[in-house]
């Protein structure tokens, strides 16, 4: 005979499981719509739709948040319900709450009964950058604002010691990593991941390209096996690499998937110049300095190009920061707040800030060098046009580089309109007016343009 309890748990299951499918039918819909892209046709699903705990229901009334975003609606309706899930999603989808969120009302709807350990975490996020786990953790300490969760990044380049008594101040409940200083954790014996109840291995591609899956691997082999956790996947492509770790490492995870070029290309306005590689610095000072152009990113391939024209712009009276693997961590998010403050007004960055940053209010993206893989595209163009503004993508495509066009247009979908810019735009930049600031750590190094702002032929 059933007890009262047990009735009442079937019952609320069957709820929960009603519940579920009504949103999953509504997702569906959504999910089919050819105009899924366009959130003013395509159907919006409401957080109160999902049986979230009070303390997470608060902390995201507080952000503001009414309305998931596709992949959050798409996600949440499996995660919700301990399902593992493969993601196909880049940033500025929305991804990280979606799984902040699980893990969020699962620790909560999940108490610890009896006594917890120090370094013992129950959740786990691994990112491939110091950034993007910086990022995630601070998204995480949002949502937590009510719950009294302990969240502890672990990154490289910062004081191993002051992360290690991070994790012996109190029970730990969600770690945010990357890999390398994760594993440096696990195999001095300062973290236990026996424990870990949920799993997310974010930017899987990413890891991939940057070489850490080795890494990754002996992570996941010291937490519980797969079909005693949950874990979530996301990447922004589904290459048969990332299908085979997927079905390595989670338990018949179910896939879900946004399109965001098409997104981001609604919300962006892209324009390419055509322009040679002597006037490129002349046309980006003059583009820094349009009435429109309030808060820009500059996105360049390589440290010392993107060293040499923070420097140029530095001494042009610009207010530029720089922000590269070459920068020591603590510097680096130094930049980032001032910059994301408005104290900096210009930042130039390689692709390490490409990915998983959110920063408001950024007006312009310049891509003085176009990206090699066209992926790194979208994510540039994707630090602007954020939550419902419309940004402003300019492209410098010279006798270089331009031949890297036709794979950025096949990742849109779409064909880039290029043009000559305006004769008042390749004015020459003034001389310089300030010494140097960003030194190269090699050496001396070149000024570029003498005391010409960058513009003289060498």
């Amino acid at each position: 005979m059933q007890s009262s309890n047990d009735h009442e748990e079937m019952t609320q299951g069957a709820k929960d499981e009603a519940v579920a499918e009504e949103i999953a039918e509504t997702v569906e819909q959504e999910a089919s719509s050819v105009e899924v892209e366009n959130s003013d046709k395509a159907p919006k699903v409401s957080f109160d739709q999902f049986d979230l705990q009070k303390p997470l229901r608060k902390a995201i009334d507080k952000l503001g948040f009414e309305y998931c975003t596709p992949i959050q609606a798409q996600s949440l309706v499996h995660t919700l319900q301990g399902h593992d899930v493969t993601g196909k999603a880049q940033t500025g989808t929305g991804k990280t709450a979606a799984f902040l969120i699980t893990i969020i009302n699962d620790l909560l709807s999940n108490p610890v009964k009896g006594k917890r350990y120090l370094a013992e975490p129950r959740a786990l996020v691994v990112a491939p950058t110091r950034e993007l786990a910086i990022q995630i953790a601070s998204d995480a300490d949002l949502l937590n604002k009510y719950s009294g969760l302990h969240t502890v990044t672990l990154v490289g380049g910062e004081d191993y010691q002051k992360q290690t008594r991070a994790l012996d101040a109190k029970p730990v409940d969600i770690v945010v990593a990357t890999p390398g200083r994760l594993l440096d954790f696990v195999s001095n014996g300062n973290l236990h991941l026996g424990m870990i109840e949920l799993m997310v291995l974010d930017e899987a591609d990413r890891m991939l390209d940057m070489g850490f899956i080795p890494q990754v691997r002996q992570i996941v082999a010291r937490t519980p096996r797969k079909d005693c956790r949950q874990t979530l996947l996301f990447s922004a492509t589904y290459t048969p690499e990332i299908v085979e770790l997927s079905n390595r490492w989670a338990m018949d995870p179910i896939m879900v998937e946004v399109a965001p070029e098409r997104v981001a290309a609604d919300a962006v306005e892209q324009i390419v110049y055509l322009v040679t590689t002597a006037d490129k610095y002349n046309l980006l000072y003059n583009l820094i300095n349009e009435p429109s152009a309030e808060r820009i990113m500059v996105f360049s391939n390589r440290r010392d190009q993107v060293r040499k024209l923070a420097d140029n712009l530095h001494r042009n009276g610009i207010s530029v920061g720089m922000l590269s693997g070459e920068v020591a961590q603590n510097q680096r998010i130094r930049t980032l707040d001032q910059f994301k403050d408005g104290k900096l007004r210009v930042l130039v960055a390689t692709d390490v800030a490409g990915r998983g940053l959110h920063i408001d209010d950024v007006t312009h993206v310049i891509n003085y060098t176009l990206p090699e893989e066209p992926e790194d595209y979208v994510h540039r163009i994707g630090r602007t046009g954020r939550a419902g503004a419309v940004g402003t993508s300019i492209s410098f495509a010279c006798e270089e580089d331009s031949f890297l066009l036709p794979d950025i247009e096949e990742q849109l979908g779409m064909k880039l309109d290029c043009t000559h810019p305006d004769e008042r735009l390749l004015e020459p930049a003034p001389k310089f007016e300030k010494d140097s600031k960003f030194k190269s750590k090699d050496g001396p190094r070149s000024t570029g343009g003498g005391r010409s702002g960058g513009s003289r032929k060498r």
